[in-house]
């Protein structure tokens, strides 16, 4: 029984970071995982050479399901059945090549598990291999042959690849700059239900609203991108509420959305809600010490540049609250930092179903690198453990 996580993979282009879901099927057709998977048997049967039981095993040591989380031993048993001829496992070693997930990172190496599963019938894998010749990772960079890719992909029903090719036109990347032609691309990734695509076609029909229904329009687009899990869409969209609380569907909406992408690690949620807290906005009371909190929060996620933002703030709600109160906000602020230091662009909407889905939320990339790192599902208490404390928990 085949268990997969779902792959996230963030790209840098023309200065713009695309937070880019090439989404793998996480469960193939038909299957589920073990409540209780017997790992000696799992492992014998393996050792046999039964490519099913190897995919198995490499899922169980992803997620640390029935077995020590072990990341190595999780890309040791995919690659196996990669080598075997599995499409889905060979796709998941692409991943783990790309990422750096329990080998040394080779995007050389991630591109030919792209390929041969892409040649192997998985769409998806199209899309994947696409984005290596769109940003030259670990190929030689060919927007012609990427955009070939993705249109064969958008053929066969993936909604990311028609995001890809919105990217595309609308930054005229490879092919002639065209704006309409990207927008209808992103129009028919959302009809795909693909978030990213949710979200800029949203941001595109928010920012001109020539129409009286653009606005309730946009903001559906961007609560459907937001409730699929986009951190981004969740910022997005309650800064959008705030500002204009009519479209709110609940007093409290927009700001359960900043909370939501704050615990994701975008300060600049918590900036806002350090804000909400200081002048008792979207439902939110008045509270000094909550929106110091907030405030040092952001500092400690965005760094030199929240600290700039917020710099006369803190010093005006330390005096406010006095030297006392803020010493205790400021070790609260880094107690909470100290667990949740990964900065999330994508959190699974079915993360909590671990027996068939293995895989919570992906990290944002650092600078330079194409794929974030991927956090499963504790099985024992169904939420993501510190990565720090994982096996092989490197940051990407």
């Amino acid at each position: 029984m085949k268990t997969f996580a779902c792959r996230h993979v963030v790209y840098r282009c023309q200065s713009i970071t695309l937070a880019v879901g090439i989404v793998l099927l996480s469960v193939p057709p038909n299957v589920r995982a073990a409540v209780d998977p017997d790992i000696p048997r799992l492992q014998a049967e393996a050792e046999r050479g039964s490519i099913q039981r190897e995919v198995e095993l490499g899922s169980a040591y992803f997620s640390g399901h029935g077995v020590a989380q072990d990341e190595k031993r999780a890309a040791y048993w995919f690659e196996k059945a990669a080598n075997a001829g599995d499409p889905w496992a060979q796709m998941e070693i692409g991943y783990f090549y790309q990422a750096g997930t329990g080998v040394a990172r080779d995007p050389a190496k991630a591109a030919k598990w792209f390929q041969r599963a892409a040649a192997g019938g998985l769409v998806t894998a199209k899309v994947n291999l696409g984005v290596a010749y769109f940003v030259g990772s670990g190929v030689r960079k060919d927007a012609a042959l990427a955009e070939n890719l993705f249109r064969q992909a958008f053929a066969q029903g993936d909604g990311v690849a028609a995001f890809y090719l919105g990217v595309m036109y609308s930054q005229g990347t490879g092919v002639q700059r065209d704006e309409a032609a990207g927008e209808r691309w992103f129009e028919a990734g959302a009809k795909l239900h693909d978030p990213r695509s949710e979200l800029r076609l949203g941001t595109l029909i928010w920012r001109r609203q020539n129409d009286p229904n653009d606005a309730r329009k946009a903001i559906k687009l961007l609560r459907e991108s937001a409730a699929a899990g986009l951190v981004n869409a969740k910022h997005q969209l309650g800064i959008t509420l705030v500002k204009n609380p009519q479209l709110a569907s609940s007093p409290d909406e927009a700001s359960t959305l900043l909370k939501e992408a704050a615990e994701a690690g975008e300060w600049r949620s918590s900036v806002a809600l350090g804000l909400l807290s200081r002048d008792g906005i979207a439902g939110m009371p008045v509270d000094p010490r909550a929106a110091y909190y907030h405030y040092r929060v952001a500092v400690l996620q965005g760094g030199e540049e929240a600290r700039r933002i917020v710099s006369n703030d803190l010093e005006g709600l330390s005096s406010r609250i006095g030297s006392q109160q803020a010493a205790a906000m400021d070790a609260d602020a880094s107690a909470w930092f100290a667990n949740h230091h990964v900065a999330l662009t994508f959190i699974a909407k079915d993360g909590m179903k671990w027996k068939d889905f293995p895989a919570y939320a992906v990290a944002t990339p650092e600078e330079g690198t194409y794929a974030g790192r991927l956090f499963p599902i504790d099985p024992a208490q169904q939420q993501m453990t510190d990565p720090g404390h994982r096996a092989g928990a490197s940051m990407r």
